[in-house]
């Protein structure tokens, strides 16, 4: 097959070469004369003609040539290809250009692959020695074994292998969330528009054992010095309402949280969290918190201004931390209250409209 190309394109060349002395006169004729012998031949055919891969792939170039030079479109190309239909031809150039870009190369560029001893030995140090992936490059080196942190880790991953710190039993986000729940609160933003378009960001806390929520402040120009301040007040505030000695704060982050803001929970023995980056999984119980609180308040009102908001906010806070029921607390709300007659009228009463 591969002569039969060959012979093909040097066929093809040598006729270029006779055409390209050939006046455009006589080329004219030729062409006539080479169509009435096809048509002649096309009458007498009685089986649909099956050409080969290399007379498709010599038929498929030069019409493809052919209509680059031309511009035409396809359709016009039924009077000069009689054979077949111009769309199959076209067709069997497309193949040959997929055929190109996934016909795998056999000299491939890149990193050769690791040996398999080297392998073995880099999951034997990791097992053995409980090694992280810097500790198994070094001493591989030692050995005259190069490899890249990157390869180390690749091949530890394929082996389900976790990275170091895992191995040794660092606490996960899964167990944090489990074993320090009760002593863990979480910080974060929301931002509301007014019925003037501007932009008010409310900071808010949130207990994430029992769900309590603490409106921290409003402000339409948070910066770090405020959520400072917040952070100030709040702690003081902690202090006076429980008795519960919290351990850790998660917060993103944000730029408005600075070092000042950090410094005043170290200073009460709280360690800051920072949650992994494009991660809001992470602080999910804030998340779901916005959403409550938008999908039963805040999208139910026109918020007129910066005082409103915070009317309309506290209110709310205060039904959401003493009345309503949380299904991850039984039914429970934040603060315990007190068990309902079983007996008597049932009267509701409009929070927002009572004053």
């Amino acid at each position: 097959m591969i002569w039969f190309i060959v012979s093909q394109l040097f066929a093809m060349i040598l006729t270029l070469l006779r055409l390209g002395r050939t006046s455009e006169t006589d080329k004219d004729l030729e062409i006539l004369i080479l169509r009435q012998q096809l048509g002649i031949l096309q009458r007498k055919q009685d089986k649909p003609i099956k050409p080969n891969r290399a007379e498709k792939l010599t038929l498929a170039i030069l019409a493809a040539s052919l209509r680059k030079q031309t511009k035409r479109p396809i359709k016009q190309f039924k009077s000069l290809i009689q054979l077949f239909q111009p769309e199959t031809v076209f067709g069997w150039h497309r193949q040959l250009v997929r055929w190109k870009w996934t016909y795998e190369k056999k000299n491939k560029v890149g990193r050769p692959p690791t040996d398999e001893a080297v392998k073995k030995l880099v999951i034997q140090l990791a097992l053995e020695n409980n090694w992280g992936y810097g500790k198994i490059e070094g001493e591989l080196s030692k050995l005259g074994i190069t490899l890249s942190q990157t390869a180390i880790g690749n091949i530890l991953r394929t082996e389900g292998i976790e990275p170091a710190p895992v191995r040794a039993g660092s606490i996960g986000w899964k167990t944090l969330m489990g074993h320090y729940r009760e002593q863990l609160l979480a910080a974060d933003f929301f931002t509301i528009e007014t019925i003037t378009l501007k932009t008010l960001y409310v900071f808010f806390l949130i207990e994430l054992g029992k769900r309590r929520v603490h409106l921290a402040g409003i402000t339409p120009h948070p910066d770090g010095h405020w959520v400072a301040q917040q952070a100030r007040n709040q702690t003081w505030l902690l202090q006076e309402e429980h008795e519960t000695n919290f351990v850790g704060l998660i917060r993103d982050n944000d730029s408005k949280y600075t070092d000042a803001f950090d410094t005043v929970f170290e200073s009460e023995g709280i360690h800051i969290i920072r949650t992994p980056f494009q991660a809001p999984n992470a602080n999910a119980t804030t998340e779901r918190w916005v959403r409550s609180v938008r999908e039963e308040c805040l999208d139910k009102l026109l918020v007129l201004n910066e005082a409103h908001l915070y009317r309309v906010l506290t209110e709310y806070l205060v039904y959401y931390n003493t009345r309503r029921p949380h299904q991850s607390r039984e039914q429970q709300s934040p603060i315990a209250r007190q068990q309902s007659a079983s007996e008597g009228f049932i009267q509701k009463r409009k929070i927002l409209a009572q004053n």
